[in-house]
């Protein structure tokens, strides 16, 4: 099982960290997995393997199957971490927002939901600050436990503090060993979040790149495990995507490798490269 890190939202009055909760620093994205029956098995296979934190979203169209899958684990309930995410389509204020919360706890099937996050900053500016007033009415409704963004840059956080009650617990963005987003990292810090990683292999566009192979080769380990494990040192919570058993197995076995020796090898990989969606560069 993963180690667990806690995070909370930082009163903007105040400065304080409250609604403190424990999640675990690793766990499984299931992006992309659509066919019939994919999703449900891959989480089934994680839980039992020691997955206790789970990535989905309503734009991913898998809540459903997600929500299968832990009903039927025989792990206990309160022992999975699930994270949802508000459709950036349907961010557009208040009251699709709370109906869009409602819509996720109901396909799920699960309870409360454990993170619900804003899945990028609103295309209307009008609409941010509504959007995240029902985020935080989301969570003083016992609907879920934390609340949270995703593709969030330096500017989206600052301009929230000028409309948010409590801010983000966490912010959910793309970090690798090729875009290792320093000032992104800090900022999200600074707000009182905690960076959570997703697409840690770049999307599979660089597990064959030269400097990561030859690390592996040090290390022993696949390339994959070398860069998972890199994200997971950065003290970002790290959620890979798979839904093959044996890569599943294989990321999971990423959290017991030292890297530690190479870290500076891996400072010369950061080139900026985004492999997919960056709203954090947008107004």
């Amino acid at each position: 099982m993963s180690d667990v890190i806690t995070i909370g939202h930082k009163n903007t009055k105040t400065g304080e960290i409250v609604s403190n909760i424990e999640i675990p620093r690793f766990g499984l994205g299931v992006y992309l997995m659509k066919e019939p029956g994919e999703c449900k098995l891959a989480v089934s296979h994680a839980i039992e393997y020691g997955y206790r934190l789970i990535d989905t979203a309503m734009a991913y169209g898998n809540e459903i199957e997600v929500g299968e899958a832990i009903r039927e684990s025989d792990t206990p309930r309160d022992e999975i971490f699930v994270v949802t995410k508000l459709r950036r389509q349907h961010a557009t204020g208040y009251d699709e927002t709370i109906q869009r919360c409602q819509e996720s706890l109901h396909n799920l099937g699960i309870g409360v939901i454990d993170l619900y996050l804003v899945h990028a900053p609103p295309e209307d500016r009008e609409a941010r600050a509504p959007v995240w007033k029902a985020m935080e009415d989301c969570l003083e409704k016992g609907w879920v436990r934390s609340i949270g963004v995703s593709n969030y840059g330096r500017h989206h956080l600052q301009e929230m503090e000028s409309y948010a009650t409590i801010m983000p617990a966490v912010n959910q963005i793309e970090i690798n060993p090729w875009l290792q987003r320093p000032s992104l990292i800090s900022a999200t810090k600074d707000s009182g979040a905690i960076p959570m990683a997703y697409s840690p292999l770049a999307r599979g566009h660089k597990v064959n790149d030269p400097s990561l192979i030859e690390i592996s080769g040090i290390l022993g380990c696949t390339p994959a495990q070398a860069a998972i494990k890199w994200c997971i040192d950065s003290g970002a919570i790290t959620i890979p995507k798979s839904s093959n058993k044996e890569r599943i197995e294989e990321n999971f076995n990423s959290q017991s490798l030292d890297i530690g020796p190479l870290s500076g090898y891996f400072q010369s990989m950061d080139e900026n490269y985004v492999s997919g969606w960056n709203p954090t560069v947008e107004p």
